[in-house]
Parts: structure tokens; C-alpha cells; sequence
């Protein structure tokens, strides 16, 4: 944490606008402390939000690292392929991808178009 970004709660209940701005704009986060122990952090929303997310996959996934190193490992081995793709989890649904390099089935370049009609119907319209 920044040695700058420390301040005491009373001094954050002045600024505290100005701090909360701040927090927002540059992602920085504050240490509240009391009587000169830290007492609080304070940072955006969407930061918080962040770091909750990626706690959550690190109780989802607690071996992550691990698994992405075997995984790589096997992919380096040519070893024979024992996952399964999106595409083949998507397909059992009877669901596909559509890329974006305009190389689409029939049904994506429909779906496309309609895509295309609606913003052209917006654009004109303003």
C-alpha cells in the first residue's frame, strides 16, 4: 500500500468525498487508521467487487495453478486429450459458437443481419 494513501479516519471524514473520488477514478485505496492502527481500507466498488470474484474462484478452484500447469504439460507431451472443449460442451446442448471473422454458418450470418437492421433503424432515428 502507498505510504501517501495512510490517513486517519478523521482526517478521511474531511476529504472523504475527495477520497472516494479518488478511490474511483484511480483505483487507489486508502488505509483508514485509528489512534494510529489500521482500522479500515477503502477502495472503489468495482475493485471490491474484483477482488471478490477472484476469491471466489480460489475456493471454486483451489488447485488452479496446478491444474493449468498439468494441463500445459500435456498439451507440451501431445499426450492424448482426456477434456472436454466448449465447443463439444455447447454442442450437446445443440449450441454453437459464432466467430467474428464473418466466416459464420447460414444461421449465424441471420442472426447477424437482424443485428445490423436494428442499429441501422437506430441510427436513423436519431
Amino acid at each position: 500500500m502507498n505510504l501517501q494513501n495512510i490517513l486517519s479516519i478523521t482526517e478521511a471524514r474531511k476529504n472523504l468525498f475527495k477520497i472516494a473520488d479518488q478511490a474511483q477514478r484511480n483505483s487507489a485505496k486508502f488505509l483508514l487508521t485509528e489512534r494510529g492502527k489500521p482500522k479500515v481500507v477503502m477502495m472503489s466498488a468495482s475493485e471490491f467487487d474484483s477482488w471478490q470474484e477472484t476469491l471466489e474462484i480460489i475456493e471454486d478452484f483451489p488447485n488452479l495453478k496446478k491444474d493449468i500447469r498439468e494441463f500445459e504439460k500435456d498439451l507440451g507431451n501431445n499426450k492424448p486429450r482426456d477434456y472436454t472443449t466448449l465447443e463439444e460442451i455447447l454442442a450437446k446442448d445443440g449450441l454453437t459458437l459464432i466467430s467474428k471473422n464473418g466466416r459464420e454458418n447460414e444461421i449465424s450470418n441471420k442472426i447477424q443481419a437482424k443485428g445490423r437492421k436494428r442499429t441501422r433503424k437506430i441510427t436513423a432515428k436519431k
